[in-house]
C-alpha cells in the first residue's frame, strides 16, 4: 500500500494539472470502490474549481471552490492518470493503453493554461476510497490523526508523550496513525534501523524518567524525517503495484537499508551483522540484530 512518500509523489505530479482547474464531468463507473461513493458526489464536483492539491497522511485533497475537500486514498493498486497526455520528463510518463476495466472515476477538466485533460482513477483490487466533506474534523479517514512526520509538530517530545507507558513494539506504535500520520511498515523499518532501534523494543524503553525523550528516540525522529524526505526526492518506492500520477515508477526501493533484504549483510559502516526478517501482527520485520540493539 503507498506511503506518505508515494501519495506525496501523486501529489506533486497532479498538483500543476489540477490546481486552478474547473471540474467539466464526472462519470462513475461503478457505484462504489472499497465503500459508496458519497451521496452527490458527482454534482458536488461538476462545475467546482481545483484550488490545490493536497496530503495528509496517505490521503489527498483536493480542495475545491464551494468550500469542500474531496479526499482519495490510493488503498492498495489504485492510481491517477491522464488518458491522452504524456509527461515531458523521459523516464516518468504514462503510457496509453492500460486495461480500461478498472478505471471506475473518468474527470473531464478545463485548465486555464493547459486545456482539456481527462483524468482517470484506476483500481484493480478496489480498495481505495473517496469522500467528500466541508471541514477536515467531518472526515472519519482524518480525525483523530497524529502530527505529520515531516511538520513542525512532529518530534522526538511529541513522541516521548505518547509512547511514555506503552508497552507497546516500537514497530507497531509507529505504525498507529494517532502517533505519526503516514508511516507505513516499509520506512518505518528503514527509520529504525537508522536509530539502531530493534522492532521489538518497547516505546516507553524510548522515555527517560524525566518524561524526555532518550538518545535514541532523538535520533529515530531525525531518521524518520530524513527517510522519508530522501524517499519523496526519489519518487517513492516501487513495490508491484505503485506507480506516480505520471504512471512512473519510484526509485527508493533500491536503497533500502532493510527492507525485504533478508539475509544480506547490513549496510551499517563496520557492522558485522546479516539482515533478519520477523513477523510482527501479520506484517514482516526487517533488522539488524547487531546494529539494532536490544
Amino acid at each position: 500500500m503507498p506511503e506518505l512518500p508515494e501519495v506525496e509523489t501523486v501529489r506533486r505530479g497532479l498538483a500543476p494539472y489540477l490546481e486552478g482547474a474547473t471540474i467539466d464531468t464526472v462519470t462513475l463507473n461503478r457505484k462504489d470502490l472499497r465503500v459508496p461513493f458519497p451521496r452527490g458526489f458527482v454534482k458536488s464536483l461538476e462545475g467546482r474549481t481545483i484550488l490545490s492539491v493536497g496530503r495528509r497522511a496517505k490521503y489527498l485533497l483536493f480542495r475545491l471552490d464551494s468550500g469542500k475537500t474531496w479526499l482519495a486514498h490510493l488503498g492498495m493498486t489504485g492510481g491517477f492518470r491522464f488518458a491522452d497526455f504524456r509527461f515531458k520528463e523521459p523516464s516518468r510518463y504514462y503510457e496509453p493503453g492500460a486495461d480500461i476495466k478498472h478505471d471506475h472515476v473518468v474527470v473531464q477538466l478545463t485548465h486555464p493554461a493547459r486545456g482539456k485533460l481527462t483524468l482517470i482513477y484506476s483500481d484493480a483490487r478496489r480498495f481505495g476510497v473517496m469522500d467528500l466533506f466541508e471541514r477536515d474534523e467531518d472526515s472519519p479517514y482524518l480525525a483523530g490523526l497524529g502530527p505529520e512526520p515531516l511538520g513542525n509538530q512532529f518530534s522526538a517530545e511529541e513522541m516521548a508523550a505518547r509512547f511514555a507507558g506503552k508497552s507497546a513494539p516500537m514497530k507497531a506504535a509507529l505504525l498507529d496513525q494517532r502517533v505519526v500520520a503516514g508511516l507505513g511498515n516499509i520506512y518505518v523499518s528503514e527509520a529504525l534501523h537508522r536509530a539502531h532501534i530493534r522492532p521489538t523494543t518497547q516505546a516507553k524503553k524510548l522515555v527517560l524518567r524525566s518524561g524526555k525523550p532518550s538518545a535514541r528516540l532523538e535520533l529515530l525522529a531525525d531518521g524518520v524525517r530524513t527517510v522519508l524526505t530522501e524517499a519523496i526526492e526519489a519518487g517513492g518506492s516501487t513495490l508491484r503495484d505503485f506507480r506516480g500520477a505520471d504512471g512512473g515508477s519510484g526509485y527508493f526501493q533500491h536503497r533500502f537499508a532493510v527492507y525485504d533484504r533478508e539475509g544480506e549483510p547490513c549496510p551499517t559502516p563496520g557492522c558485522t551483522g546479516t539482515i533478519r526478517r520477523i513477523v510482527q501482527s501479520g506484517r514482516s520485520s526487517f533488522y539488524c540484530p547487531v546494529c539494532q540493539k536490544p
